[in-house]
């Protein structure tokens, strides 16, 4: 049986904000978890927005980073489910860096999982930050085969 689901990512930012609510009403574990494996699921389906912002000559992917010194810095990749969020984004961006060209990006988060997964710093995705900062963490996202 294949199911198709029209806007995946506008799925996936509901059911984060409903994961969030249940959180905060502190729901059972076992809720949370079956709506963070659906998550999961969405993630690794959902095409997403990444930012991209032009430093100097060079292009970089915009990465939310965690850690203390430089030698020890994860990062996660925050993604978006509309240009709206995306939008929202770097406009926070631009007021905490001062300037910057930006500019947005698409991929699944089957591709952006595959293209980071040999990078040990890589922690996963964060779901429409700064507004939300959902995280997922990439060893979560997968598609199960028997959907």
């Amino acid at each position: 049986m294949v199911i198709i689901m029209e806007n995946t990512a506008e799925n996936l930012k509901e059911l984060t904000e409903q994961y969030i609510e249940l959180e905060d009403n502190q729901s059972s574990e076992e809720e949370l978890h079956e709506l963070a494996h659906e998550i999961d699921h969405l993630v690794f389906r959902s095409e997403l927005i990444m930012l991209l912002n032009k430093v100097d000559e060079e292009t970089e992917i915009v990465a939310l980073l965690i850690g203390e010194d430089e030698d020890d810095e994860s990062f996660f990749l925050p993604v978006y489910t509309s240009e709206e969020e995306a939008k929202k984004a770097i406009e926070f961006f631009m007021n905490e860096e001062g300037s910057g060209e930006f500019e947005m990006d698409k991929a699944t988060g089957q591709d952006i999982i595959a293209a980071y997964e040999e990078d040990d710093d890589f922690l996963g995705l964060a779901i429409n930050a700064p507004e939300n900062g959902f995280v997922v963490f990439a060893e979560t996202i997968h598609d199960c085969c028997d959907e």
